[in-house]
């Protein structure tokens, strides 16, 4: 049976010393000291690892199953579900108006880690409400807002959201699902949609739909698209159940890995549908869930990792293999632990690098989501934008390699189920491809982002790295291990950028170079965390930290995150540099 414990020093390392969330000049961040911070993410881990982890076998083993029309999730599912609601964990950035607490949302954040890592499966039924939440709350009616958002913050009705269809994923100016208008404002609903997660299930009294639509006689392609709110059951005025609405599960995919979530083939039969916003804007609010969702995929992506990490620590140190080539460390045993071992270290500091840095990396987006919601503020709201497509495609990407490197740690063990390391690396796969696939996110920064606001964001970006640089270099330890390795990959990533400038003439140059360039600057971001985390471990051992070997360690992970991952911006580089002449030499035909 495989481990969990919540890395509860780690998030409050990252919330506080690095971020320092209760110095922050954000409405709500002053309550957040060490001491409140500390219990809610401690609950949140004893939630996950009591209540949420246990359940991640059974899930992934019995998954959901459909009867009659009826999803019904697996065993315990219900009970946790029951106990995530009665405790709160559903509603703790949302408004108080609609019964939330009305915490920021990288404190929801941070109580949202433990349990993906716990469950990811499960817990992707509360993360959908939320994004269904956020949708309807930044694009609805004042009607639409009282009559679901107080449901949906207490997941007693959950949500969806309801883009795929058959022929067309990623380009959704193909879709086929239509809206024809009724004489009430409402709209009959008509199309099928699939890969719908959580879209049916016994968990809750009522699912509210987010289903994107054409209204007929509307724009063609991507500008003609509606967003509307459709019901299980439709809800009467004075908040009541009603009627059953034209909507249901056709059946549940069969995928490789998140059994436990009822991802299903969802048909609209004249279904009563409720516009949300403008007609032909549904893109725009349906945005407004895809980006909160992309960094919580990305969140999915190191989760998954930091769970199968902490399973390959545990074996290496158990499992006896070998002696150690310098002398044996267990010398009345038969073997040494396979921890001994270098090549065992490097795969185990390859994760152990990436899930921290990922960590403080998210968390500073959730951080940069929060100010510019709660602060107006333009620049933290352009910032993110351009880290959102990073933190969803790079994280993921890296996550699954490292659940597959912790899967290795085991051999031939790893590849047996009853070890149950072949979860962790199937679940994480999915994250590389829902919420817009991997290579889509690479486009996404290379073709909108770099110059959105005309390159005003990424440039900033440029000038926070290069100030950090410059107000630290005095500090020698820090300069040598930290500044100069992030200088060098930060001209990488700027000669990059200058190469696609240079290029703008030939566009594949830029687009066969995109994929390298989100992986650049992924690592440039991650390089940015490790050295800000470096010097705040720096500082609290200066200033006589009682816990230092946490901060030691702190550092020592970041010197080597630094020195062997860092670099890769060089080979990134290179590949860029090459264009996009040798990607698209073959003919189709000659693949």
């Amino acid at each position: 049976m495989p481990i969990y414990n919540a890395p509860t020093k780690d998030i409050q390392f990252v919330l506080h010393d690095l971020l320092k969330v209760s110095e922050q000049d954000i409405p709500g961040f002053e309550d957040l000291d060490r001491d409140f911070t500390s219990a809610v993410v401690e609950e949140a881990g004893k939630v996950a690892s009591e209540v949420l982890h246990p359940l991640n076998v059974v899930g992934d083993t019995e998954g959901c199953v459909m009867e009659n029309g009826v999803v019904r999730t697996p065993t315990g599912f219900k009970d946790a579900f029951q106990q995530m609601k009665d405790g709160g964990w559903t509603a703790m950035d949302c408004d108080p108006e609609y019964g939330g607490q009305g915490l920021p949302y990288v404190m929801h954040t941070a109580a949202q880690e433990p349990f993906v890592s716990a469950n990811m499966a499960f817990n992707m039924y509360q993360g959908l409400t939320h994004g269904a939440y956020s949708a309807i709350y930044a694009h609805g009616s004042d009607e639409q807002k009282q009559t679901y958002l107080p449901k949906l913050t207490t997941c007693e009705w959950t949500g969806t959201m309801n883009l795929t269809e058959p022929h067309c994923g990623t380009d959704l100016g193909l879709m086929r699902t239509k809206a024809v208008p009724n004489d009430d404002g409402s709209f009959k609903i008509s199309g099928q949609k699939i890969f719908i997660s959580a879209g049916e299930h016994d968990m809750a009294d009522n699912i509210i739909h987010l289903v994107l639509a054409k209204i007929q006689g509307g724009p063609e392609g991507i500008k003609g698209v509606s967003l509307f709110i459709v019901p299980k059951f439709l809800v009467n005025d004075d908040g009541s159940l009603g009627a059953r609405n034209g909507v249901s599960c056709g059946k549940i995919e069969e995928k490789m890995g998140i059994h436990g979530n009822s991802t299903c083939v969802m048909n609209y039969d004249e279904a009563t549908g409720f516009l949300v916003g403008e007609e032909h804007k549904g893109m725009r609010a349906m945005f407004t869930m895809m980006n909160e969702a992309r960094l919580g995929v990305g969140l999915q992506g190191y989760a998954q990792a930091e769970s199968a990490y902490q399973n390959a620590v545990a074996y290496a140190n158990d499992r006896l293999q070998g002696r150690d080539v310098t002398g044996a460390k267990n010398p009345d045993g038969p073997a040494d632990p396979l921890i001994v071992h270098p090549d065992i270290r490097r795969n185990l500091m390859d994760q152990k690098s990436f899930v921290e840095g990922a960590r403080a990396f998210t968390y500073w987006g959730a951080y940069l989501i929060d100010r510019a919601h709660k602060n107006q503020d333009a620049d933290a709201d352009g910032l993110i934008s351009l880290m959102t497509p990073v933190i969803k495609g790079f994280l993921t990407d890296k996550g699954f390699e490292y659940a597959t490197a912790a899967q290795q740690v085991y051999g031939g063990h790893g590849y047996i189920e009853e070890w149950g390391m072949s979860q962790y690396a199937r679940d994480a796969r999915i994250a590389m491809i829902y919420e817009g696939a991997n290579g889509v996110q690479a486009l996404d920064l290379v073709g909108r982002k770099l110059a959105l606001d005309g390159g005003k964001h990424v440039m900033a970006f440029f000038e926070m790295i290069k100030t950090f640089i410059k107000e630290n270099e005095g500090n020698e330890a820090l300069n040598k291990d930290f500044l100069m390795p992030l200088k060098a990959a930060s001209k990488d990533l700027q000669a990059a950028g200058m190469y696609f400038m240079q290029n703008a003439t030939k566009p594949n140059n830029a687009l066969s170079g995109s994929y390298d360039f989100m992986h650049m600057m992924g690592h440039v971001c991650l390089g940015l965390m490790w050295a800000r985390m470096a010097k705040a471990a720096m500082e609290a051992l200066e200033n006589g930290a009682s816990d230092t070997a946490f901060y030691e360690t702190k550092i020592a992970t970041g010197r080597y995150y630094m020195a062997r991952q860092l670099p890769a911006t060089a080979m990134h580089l290179a590949r860029i540099n090459t264009g996009g002449d040798t990607v698209m030499a073959l003919e189709a035909a000659n693949f």
